[in-house]
């Protein structure tokens, strides 16, 4: 093969790979507008159909008057439909947010005061209550199904660590992680912890980002290293590429804790502008999914508000310039 038939058949399968980008990203775009359009049409149907009443005559009215009927009581029917209604807002209003949520996440880019730096946390100048809950070693889809219903329920986003080798068996999970609103970053291909050569950290470490990104169409660009070692070669090549390295403040243990214990663990090391360890893979996790409503409700009770970590870092570079 000439070295010319080389470039041109390279180049093609440049074209290709770029071309298949674009496509998933139009494809999300068109799912997505599909769906809003659908949820704002449902809204603005019931919306209409719960101010509706059925016409009757004046001698009805003036009869049912008589009897203690006014024309300001609403029946059951118009209360059901007021109900629908409010459901089909609270639907659009989720929706939105995935909406705005799905977009900050496509389009982070790392504040350069934080890039190729190590955060355990980021309090804000402000005092504000933020936390973000995040998940390793997925995606796994027995329980990374579970964490999401429950995130979804009380409607949190988080940050999810993925294992490359996983991404690449489960495709579908990230692109769903993805269009649900979540924050999605890289936790290596295998989860290593012995020593690391440069080419090998480029390995663990590219490999995955480019798998997170033909997934979900997500260029990541933070780094949680396995097991929190800094010092083997990982978390070095990764901020040496002007990657965040992502540790975390409050450590869950629900690697082999209870669910009781997974629970105090998470309040008793809650602070504002923290970073949480939790994992939906790695294991059986049932105890961090029986623990995770708990922490939530908890947690919202003390006035925490949830956010990715990419959200985090933009709320402390606007506090900052601000």
């Amino acid at each position: 093969m000439s070295k010319l038939t080389k470039f041109l058949s390279m180049k093609g399968v440049r074209q290709q790979k770029q071309d298949s980008q674009t496509g998933l990203v139009q494809w999300q775009h068109s799912l997505l507008t599909s769906k809003l359009r659908k949820i704002t049409l449902m809204a603005a149907a019931l919306s209409l159909l719960a101010g509706f009443s059925l016409p009757t005559s004046r001698a009805a009215n003036l009869n049912l008057m008589k009897n203690g009927w006014r024309p300001e009581t609403k029946s059951n029917l118009t209360l059901g439909l007021e109900g629908l209604s409010s459901l089909a807002s609270n639907a659009l209003t989720q929706q939105t947010a995935e909406l705005e949520a799905i977009a900050r996440h496509s389009n982070f880019t790392v504040p350069p005061e934080f890039q190729g730096k190590t955060i355990h946390k980021v309090p804000l100048k402000s005092g504000r209550k933020v936390i973000a809950l995040t998940f390793d070693d997925g995606p796994i889809p027995k329980f990374t199904n579970e964490v999401l219903y429950i995130l979804q329920h009380y409607n949190v986003k988080a940050t999810f660590f993925l294992l490359g080798q996983n991404v690449q068996k489960y495709p579908e999970r990230v692109r769903q992680l993805h269009l649900k609103g979540h924050a999605l970053a890289n936790h290596s291909w295998s989860h290593p912890y012995h020593k690391q050569s440069e080419a090998g950290a480029a390995h663990q470490i590219d490999n995955t980002s480019a798998w997170i990104q033909k997934a979900s169409g997500v260029r990541s660009v933070l780094f949680r290293p396995p097991g929190g070692y800094l010092e083997n070669g990982l978390a070095s090549y990764a901020a040496k590429k002007g990657q965040v390295v992502v540790m975390w403040s409050a450590d869950s243990k629900d690697y082999y804790a209870s669910s009781q214990t997974i629970v105090k663990n998470v309040l008793s090391q809650a602070s504002p502008g923290g970073i949480v360890l939790l994992h939906d893979g790695g294991g059986d996790r049932q105890k961090t999914i029986h623990a995770l409503p708990t922490i939530i409700k908890e947690l919202k009770k003390q006035g925490y508000e949830f956010v990715t970590v990419p959200e985090l870092l933009e709320l402390s570079q606007n506090e900052m310039r601000g």
